[in-house]
């Protein structure tokens, strides 16, 4: 299989001879074409381009500097592709690289990005996990063993100008709301480390003006975190510049459904086997608005759960209308209590919804006002019995092991 993206883990990300990205621009040169039914190989850095250590110290995490993310591969281009067209990806494989057999966690300082519980949890940490096979162990996080699903967590096409127009102005316009808040409503374009693919000068500085940032997923797919897509996977993804633009990046060994502590997953850097074909005229013919998506066949075989229920009202008992995402982190945060009783700590217990394969479910949306919102966390990943009983929890975990902090 022909590699189109080759990368050096040694360099930074603009030296990899313009292979790589980390804006969203329709006027970014593409760097390879193929044609439909071609297979090829995609080699991605980690989201952040290195900026994280395989050490005992989250201050890498609380220093990541974030206007770099998310480094992509790409764009590719498909002979044929043309706006209203729907380009079909296959992911035949994904793959950790031989030499870098870890990746990393980390919930993100509420200063600097935060995350989905980043009122309990506003400060920055990091758990490091290795790779034996298809299983992974961290010592940050004792007495816990996973299959991963290793997946993309961004994958998309190019936008066209007037879409890209659309994304600056809609959340330009939510940011004015209220532009003093921490974290920020949204990123608007940024110049600083932008990568502009083999873009150079005056027309790279005025792209980088105007990108979009890779951080939410939007209308071309984008950064949507689906843990689900892994290799056997396929993406339909709408076309709306010439050749279409495929670019791809954030691979993550394993994650849990909701990705809730920012840097959710399990990042690491690697590489994706891909397929591409067309649908001429699909955006019309199926009426496509977002991407659609076909998950994979594989999937870790977890039969035994425990489920954990949260609904629309939020910590100090207000009340709030069908709210599932208050629903869906007060599940998360009585997954978290309820870990604790076998004497992990919260950040020990929120880096494991991050990244184990949790599964999380709207389970009604209808019964006002409350909303309900599972977390079905698989009791099987853990070395001890996790299941209620009369006796009460033991404490299992090592205590004095925790997630790296920052000094």
């Amino acid at each position: 299989m022909k590699t189109l993206v080759k990368l050096d883990l040694d360099k930074k990300p603009w030296e990899q001879d313009g292979q790589i990205h980390n804006r969203w621009h329709p006027d970014l040169p593409i760097i390879a074409m193929v044609k439909p039914g071609d297979e090829f190989r995609v080699e991605c850095m980690d989201w952040t381009g290195g900026q994280i250590g395989n050490n005992d110290s989250a201050n890498d995490v609380r220093d990541v500097d974030l206007t770099q993310v998310h480094y992509l591969s790409g764009p590719i281009g498909v002979e044929g592709a043309e706006p209203g067209d729907l380009m079909v990806v296959e992911i035949l494989d994904v793959g950790t690289f031989e030499e870098q057999q870890w990746g990393f966690n980390g919930i993100f300082a509420k200063e600097n990005g935060g995350g989905f519980l980043v009122d309990q949890y506003p400060e920055a940490r990091k758990s490091i996990w290795d790779f034996h096979g298809i299983y992974t162990t961290s010592r940050h996080v004792p007495n816990v063993r996973f299959a991963g699903i290793m997946h993309p967590g961004l994958i998309g096409c190019l936008p066209s100008k007037e879409l890209l127009e659309t994304w600056n102005k809609r959340e330009g316009d939510l940011i004015a709301t209220d532009p003093e808040r921490v974290p920020g409503l949204a990123l608007p374009p940024n110049q600083k480390s932008a990568v502009m693919g083999k873009m150079t000068g005056d027309a790279a500085a005025k792209a980088a003006s105007e990108g979009a940032r890779t951080v939410p997923p939007r209308e071309h797919g984008g950064n949507c975190d689906i843990k689900n897509l892994t290799k056997g996977s396929k993406v339909y993804f709408p076309v709306y510049v010439k050749d279409g633009g495929l670019s791809m990046g954030d691979l993550h060994f394993s994650q849990g459904d909701g990705e809730i502590t920012f840097c959710g997953a399990i990042e690491m850097a690697g590489y994706l086997d891909i397929k591409v074909s067309l649908i001429k005229d699909g955006v019309k013919k199926y009426g496509v608005k977002n991407p659609i998506f076909e998950p994979s066949v594989l999937t870790p075989t977890y039969k035994d759960y425990i489920i954990f229920e949260g609904i629309s009202v939020n910590e100090q008992g207000k009340q709030l209308y069908l709210d599932v995402n208050e629903a869906y982190r007060q599940a998360c945060l009585n997954a978290i209590e309820y870990m604790k009783k076998f004497g992990y700590t919260g950040a020990q217990a929120l880096s494991i919804l991050g990244t184990a394969p949790i599964e999380g479910h709207i389970s009604g949306i209808v019964d006002i006002p409350n909303a309900c919102a599972t977390l079905w966390l698989p009791t099987e990943i853990f070395d001890f019995d996790m299941k209620p009983n009369a006796d009460g929890p033991k404490v299992m975990v090592k205590q004095g092991v925790d997630t790296a902090k920052t000094s």
